[in-house]
């Protein structure tokens, strides 16, 4: 096959442009019903498909609005502010009107149509247009061209490779979100409800294990109640902001942008600043994170955190680092997240959210058995070091993935379709 058998056309050309809207905010029968209603939010991130939404519309929403439904398989595509997430959706979607959905027609398909827009993101936000916000138009669609192949079949098979990896990336988010899950409900059963293995493998608390009062309400007995601030020590950096470059090094500095999610792996992908090894070495006067602590975030999405692995990346505004002593730091990790919310009333903030360390730190930690804590830190131990090893993968893949996207999708290498094909 050759490139005489590519051939250009206009994005416009390949789909359907298909506006969004939101029902009225103030009645209240348009809302919570059974149909999805998508905003950037959920799909702002790298995974291929959306799933899930955080509002949802009724039926009479739908049709009391110019919002429109979107089938499985279609995609969306932010156009207004955050400009250029893309998904492709896992179910029948509504959506609102800072997006597009998007509809291949016949000259390709929805599955190519979607790593094609992928590939041509940069091209998308550099023709945007607005003074106040950067917002996509329909004309930008009709500007902007894209070479592919007329054999649909060969369009097929250039998204398979590619779906390919994002299944397994897919796959590996999922197992980490069972593991999470797994961790926080073993958690929740031993830890909250009293419910760990006694000394003859029974529920403690539902057998008759003694309770006794404690500060924190009835605990069992034996257990003890201590202040964050007995427990840990704290690497905290903030005050100024150190000297950034402006290029990609070895040391980011880990905000609370980096913190969000409910995986414990710190996302570096949302890492936008970073330091010279010189101010790496020398500029953070408290130093840096080590394996195993706990990062906390300040200000802003108060009380993100994740657990520092591996030896990237430095702290500086909005993050403290918690640095367990003589106690598990998963056991301490999840119960962070447990009280999360008692965390976040401590803030001060009458402008921006904030919490004081000091504050924090007085905050009461119950203190299990040691067996209990031995035996969940090597339950959550294994837990982790699959979950860690799941995100390393998942990183591979994507570079492989992100290294074949722009070679399949201009030709550079090409499938072959049958045993008498030769890749070129």
């Amino acid at each position: 096959m050759g490139f005489s058998e590519w051939k250009e056309y206009r994005l416009s050309d390949l789909m359907s442009i298909i506006g969004g809207g939101t029902p009225k905010t103030t009645v209240s029968k348009y809302w919570n019903g059974d149909i999805p209603w998508l905003s950037v939010k959920d799909f702002n991130s790298d995974n291929k498909i959306v799933y899930e939404t955080e509002k949802s519309i009724t039926h009479l929403g739908l049709i009391n609005s110019s919002t429109k439904l979107l089938n499985k398989g279609d995609l969306i595509i932010s156009a207004r502010g955050t400009v250029g997430a893309l998904a492709q959706l896992g179910k029948s979607m509504a959506f609102n009107q800072s997006c597009y959905g998007l509809r291949a027609n016949e000259i390709t398909t929805n599955d190519y149509l979607y790593y094609l827009i992928k590939h041509k993101i940069n091209n998308i936000q550099q023709n945007t247009h607005g003074s106040v916000f950067d917002t996509i138009t329909r004309d930008t669609f009709e500007i902007l061209t894209a070479t592919l192949p007329n054999d649909i079949e060969e369009q097929k098979a250039i998204a398979n490779i590619l779906s390919t990896l994002d299944e397994k990336i897919e796959v590996n988010n999922q197992i980490n979100k069972t593991l999470e899950e797994m961790a926080q409900t073993i958690f929740k059963h031993w830890f909250v409800d009293f419910e760990f293995p006694n000394e003859n493998g029974e529920p403690y608390k539902s057998s008759g294990g003694e309770m006794v009062e404690s500060e924190l309400g009835m605990i069992p007995k034996g257990w003890e109640v201590k202040e964050l601030k007995e427990l840990v020590s704290i690497i905290d950096n903030r005050g100024k902001t150190p000297p950034l470059v402006d290029k990609e090094t070895m040391y980011p500095i880990i905000d609370v942008r980096a913190l969000s999610g409910e995986n414990r792996i710190i996302n570096y992908e949302n890492c936008t600043k970073y330091v010279s090894k010189d101010t790496y070495e020398n500029w953070f006067r408290s130093g840096h994170p080590v394996e195993g602590d706990i990062l906390l975030s300040t200000v802003g999405s108060l009380a993100e955190m994740k657990i520092f692995f591996g030896n990237i990346g430095c702290i500086a505004q909005n993050v403290v680092s918690l640095r367990c002593n003589d106690i598990s730091n998963l056991y301490m990790y999840q119960y962070l997240k447990y009280i999360k919310n008692d965390l976040v009333s401590y803030n001060i903030g009458s402008v921006q959210p904030s919490i004081k360390i000091t504050h924090i730190i007085k905050h009461k930690i119950l203190i299990p058995s040691q067996d209990s804590e031995k035996e969940y830190h090597l339950l959550t131990e294994s837990l982790s070091n699959i979950i860690y090893n799941n995100y390393l993968e998942i990183n591979n893949i994507k570079a492989l993935r992100d290294t074949l996207l722009p070679k399949l999708m201009s030709g550079e290498i090409r499938v072959p379709l049958n045993k008498e094909d030769e890749v070129s």
